[in-house]
């Protein structure tokens, strides 16, 4: 271990845009926390893969949706690293398509509670860690949003949409809470990537079949979200808070 070198948590880290950063980071010189809820298996094969290309990183377990799992997982990070320097919000649900009249009350709690509450108790505990104010070194944090936040899903997943507005103003709103105390927060909105979440709620197909509605005409990949991310985490970005990029091939 090489205690110099700064330590990145990804929430929703074993897969998709998530396991894009994680890999990404590692690669960078980050050490990373890949964070899983219950895919164990894809968080340890990753790390698996991050140590054979020489990179460091552990598999932490904890659902950001419960105050248990953010313990949890917060409390791996300090115990395997001594430090904390960056955050990536990604952990995030979508549901099967449905109107808003079609959702029930516990699925609009699990989605605001797994989507908002859960990125915003991490950004607490991330801040607690960095901030100068509590004796931090300062560091960065991106939420991962949406397109949806600003076309709004509808006929689909207007909660989920909803949702990904809330972490745009939240990203604003903490950006200049703690600016002064040394850590950044941005934000990336991704449009429609290629990643397993799709599938998740129902539509496997829906990257591919939406290609011809996108500007670039065609789906994104999760490496070209993840590349924004670490530039966002990067001192490339030093002069940059508050901002949300669009990662969205023009959609």
């Amino acid at each position: 271990m090489i205690a110099d070198r700064p330590v990145l948590l990804v929430t929703g880290g074993s897969r998709g845009i998530g396991a894009a950063v994680c890999s990404a980071a590692a690669r960078q010189g980050w050490r990373v926390a890949v964070n899983y809820a219950s895919n164990k298996g894809a968080a340890d094969k990753l790390v698996a893969a991050i140590s054979d290309a020489g990179g460091e990183a552990i598999a932490v377990e904890g659902d950001v949706g419960s105050e248990a799992g953010i313990g949890a997982i917060f409390a791996a990070v300090d115990q395997a690293f001594g430090r904390f320097d960056g955050l990536v919000n990604n952990a995030g649900i979508v549901d099967v398509p449905a109107r808003i009249d079609e959702m029930s009350a516990e699925r609009l709690e699990r989605m605001f509670r797994i989507n908002i509450t859960g990125s915003i108790r991490c950004a607490a505990e991330a801040v607690r860690r960095m901030s100068t104010r509590f004796g931090g070194k300062g560091g960065a944090i991106v939420n991962v949003s949406s397109m949806a936040a600003v076309l709004g899903s509808a006929g689909q997943y207007v909660d989920y949409a909803a949702s990904k507005g809330a972490i745009d103003t939240f990203t604003i709103g903490l950006a200049r809470e703690v600016a002064t105390e040394g850590i950044r927060v941005n934000a990336v909105r991704p449009g429609v990537i290629d990643t397993e979440i799709h599938a998740s709620g129902g539509l496997p197909d829906r990257a591919r079949d939406m290609a011809s509605s996108i500007p670039l005409q065609r789906p994104g990949q999760a490496n070209e979200v993840a590349d924004t991310i670490l530039y966002l985490l990067s001192p490339s970005a030093s002069y940059v808070t508050g901002a949300i990029l669009n990662v969205s091939g023009g959609r």
